[in-house]
């Protein structure tokens, strides 16, 4: 079941704050990644204690560095389940993890950090996880 709307709107806007397209449903992801060439970055948000003291907060410390994507987008696992989803369809290869962050180039997932790789680490050492993949596929 889904949490309240106004729990999670500001877990929502601290990715689109930071620059990250939010998408909502299904049709919205499929649009989005149509429309995208380049490097995309997809990140699945989550309420969860490790998206907001790592996962959140790692994303901002990397998109400080030079190189960064061509496109950023967002979906929230467990709130918007049919956007969740369709975006995991990209994630070719990969269960379903959140939060989770891939890089996809030309379509094709290059670089991915699950939650068994953000949990009990430290926001900076996952900003520089995503930093690196940033300077080799960006």
């Amino acid at each position: 079941m889904p949490y309240p709307e106004m729990m999670v709107a500001p877990m929502r806007a601290d990715m689109v704050r930071i620059g990250f397209q939010e998408l909502r449903d299904a049709e919205q992801v499929q649009q989005a990644m149509d429309a995208m060439d380049g490097t995309v970055l997809v990140a699945v948000n989550s309420v969860c204690g490790c998206a907001a003291g790592i996962f959140r907060p790692a994303v901002a410390m990397a998109l400080q560095a030079d190189k960064h994507p061509d496109h950023m987008v967002t979906v929230f696992a467990g709130q918007d389940l049919d956007a969740t989803a369709a975006a995991r369809m990209h994630l070719i290869g990969y269960p379903p993890s959140s939060p989770s962050i891939a890089l996809l180039k030309d379509g094709d997932v290059v670089f991915m950090l699950e939650r068994f790789q953000i949990e009990g680490r430290s926001a900076p050492a996952i900003a520089g996880d995503l930093q690196a993949a940033f300077d080799e596929h960006c």
